[in-house]
């Protein structure tokens, strides 16, 4: 997808921070809150050893009123927390995967302790951890139905740390925007790695491509609809192939998770909302790469310094439309998940989280309007 190009003086790393000191109105329409379950949900009882991160535990998440599809067959959904260490901080970070994802990144988990902050991880239902048996990978019918576990998982770090900020990337950083905005005084701050706003291509193709789905979601939600395989991103992250990092390819799949209609629709719609404006409350940080690219070779330089999975041009259109304090800062070489780009870039992600943490959220005026939102 071509990009327009960008002065010389700007190409490497652009930071623009979008702030209006006026009060953050209400949302436009209030997105629509997921039926109350006729089961409660409950943690269980003890944190256990994780089975794919040496030094981790996790805690399992049941959602009894949350029962398989049809498809699925019998059960319930749930959802899996992992943390790094016991609670020793008063601050702590929640980071949400995205899509075809889990957590494995322990990289990033100690640029967070090295901030100061505890580190949990939410693998949500249907994902990594969480995902079971002959469960639909990734599927859900609206963004609303992750907002019990991640309640749940907020709700207990609150328990043990003051101060919490949701770090989210991709799919994960709809969710996480979209959760922000109908949770106001939850959060300190929100730090989204190339989250999916919007679709790819044009405006015209990706309004045909929202009708379309809606369409289809009412008539075949869990149809699973036919595409080209594609694992040149995968390939190019796992060191099995041509990339740096070790995950499992049972939970991070190389072909990606099947897309159906009902999953779509329920993107798309969150994507319709953020038009509107979110007004989140808290400060943003925002980081993405400089450019797209689709690449049709595995050995295409673009591989390796673009994102290849998003439009980084419409996102960046609609980030503004997140809250009233946003820092957007794109990234030279950056792939879709910046935290897997590499080292120079990488640091260069996690210098700016240090900034923006500093400047933003660690000041005493900040927190004193953190615990006074809280209240």
């Amino acid at each position: 997808m071509p990009n327009s190009p960008r002065p010389p003086a700007l190409i490497g790393k652009w930071r623009t921070v979008l702030r209006r000191e006026e009060p953050s109105p209400e949302p436009l329409s209030t997105p629509n809150e997921p039926h109350a379950p006729a089961e409660p949900s409950w943690w269980a009882d003890t944190w256990v050893r994780d089975a794919y991160m040496e030094g981790y535990e996790d805690l399992t998440f049941h959602m009894p009123g949350y029962p398989h599809l049809k498809e699925e067959g019998e059960g319930y959904l749930t959802a899996t927390l992992v943390r790094r260490c016991e609670p020793t901080q008063p601050r702590a970070v929640l980071y949400l995967h995205g899509w075809n994802e889990y957590f494995f990144e322990d990289h990033l988990a100690q640029m967070w302790a090295g901030l100061g902050y505890d580190f949990y991880a939410l693998d949500l239902h249907r994902y990594g951890r969480s995902l079971h048996g002959d469960e639909l990978p990734g599927y859900a019918e609206s963004i609303t139905d992750y907002y019990e576990e991640i309640d749940a998982a907020v709700d207990l770090i609150k328990e043990t740390h003051q101060f919490v900020v949701v770090n989210a990337h991709s799919a994960g950083g709809l969710i996480a925007a979209m959760w922000a905005s109908a949770r106001r005084g939850k959060l300190v701050g929100l730090v989204l790695n190339a989250p999916w706003l919007d679709l790819s291509g044009s405006s015209p193709l990706r309004a045909l491509t929202t009708a379309a789905t809606k369409a289809l979601a009412g008539k075949a939600a869990t149809w699973e609809i036919p595409r080209a395989e594609n694992d040149i991103y995968i390939r190019s992250l796992h060191r099995a192939f041509s990339g740096e990092w070790s995950f499992d390819l049972a939970l991070k799949r190389p072909s990606s998770n099947p897309v159906r209609p009902g999953w779509l629709n329920a993107v798309t719609r969150a994507q319709e909302r953020i038009k509107e404006g979110l007004g989140i409350d808290v400060p943003i940080l925002v980081v993405m790469s400089a450019r797209s690219s689709v690449p049709k070779q595995r050995d295409d330089e673009d591989v390796t310094r673009t994102d290849i999975v998003l439009d980084v041009e419409n996102v960046a259109a609609r980030v503004p439309k997140l809250g009233w304090h946003v820092t957007l800062v794109r990234l030279e070489g950056a792939l879709h998940d910046v935290a897997l780009s590499a080292l120079p870039v990488r640091e260069r992600y996690f210098d700016e989280i240090r900034r923006w943490d500093l400047a933003y959220v660690r000041g005493k005026k900040a927190q004193q309007q953190a615990l006074e939102a809280a209240e």
